[in-house]
């Protein structure tokens, strides 16, 4: 099968077209670094030539509300035209688990204009919402400091290992089209604070942390419903606490 992974040199990207190569698959590694340009339809048309499945794992280098809906719609319209000239046959997207609950965000209207186009294309496709990474929480905290103490919302979120997310698009890349979206998390969730404390608490930072519900993410209020998974959801198997510790050792 022949594979085309948008995005194909990031952290999801670059793992999940190692492990689609160790399966057998011809694999395409799509980025600007490889010659194959979403935003400006460069080398698109050569990349999908013959393939079987589109998986785009790409993502704005901007999360400021006018460049996020610039590069998902314009990379969207364009992915989409390579995939029906091509004949593309399942195109899997990765985005994220509440991203039609987050309207007040504008990176996560954003993402709902992608998630629309790939609904409208008419190519059979599957869309993956996973939560956050758990290599990304450390941004998401540090977004959150004025550089005397940290205030993030107490709502609940339940991130998932970058290799978790990687395995559960590897399945569906290889599977069926579903039309449908599913959803991937961490097998525990926990308020975004408390996550928070034990990153810290590794990284021996001494300011405080400041529970609060009004404080932003990408621009919207949290409740503990927002960032959660719903029933039926995918869960994967690395725990916090021990890729905590296992990140720790690597430093």
């Amino acid at each position: 099968m022949k594979i085309v992974v948008i995005g194909g040199t990031g952290l999801i990207g670059s793992k999940l077209v190692a492990q689609l190569r160790q399966g057998g698959h011809e694999v395409v590694v799509g980025a600007p670094n490889t010659g194959v340009n979403t935003l400006t339809g460069e080398g698109l048309a050569e990349a999908l030539e013959g393939a079987d499945v589109v998986v785009d794992v790409a993502n704005s280098p901007s999360l400021e509300d006018d460049a996020a809906m610039d590069f998902f719609v314009t990379s969207g319209r364009n992915l989409m035209a390579a995939e029906k000239a091509a004949g593309v046959k399942h195109h899997v997207a990765l985005s994220v688990v509440g991203t039609r609950r987050l309207a007040d965000s504008g990176y996560f209207r954003a993402k709902v204009a992608q998630e629309d186009l790939i609904e409208a294309s008419g190519i059979p496709y599957t869309i993956v919402h996973s939560t956050q990474f758990f290599e990304f929480i450390g941004r998401i905290v540090a977004a959150g400091t004025d550089g005397q103490s940290y205030r993030l919302s107490p709502a609940l979120i339940q991130p998932i290992a970058a290799d978790d997310v990687v395995a559960a698009l590897a399945d569906v890349a290889v599977g069926p089209p579903l039309n449908d979206v599913v959803e991937v998390a961490g097998p525990d969730a926990m308020p975004l604070d408390e996550f928070a404390r034990e990153i810290l608490s590794a990284h021996e930072d001494p300011l405080p942390i400041i529970p609060d519900i009004h404080a932003r993410y990408f621009g919207a209020e949290l409740n503990d419903q927002s960032l959660v998974p719903g029933a039926g959801a995918r869960l994967g198997q690395v725990r916090f606490e021990d890729w905590l510790r296992q990140s720790i050792s690597a430093d």
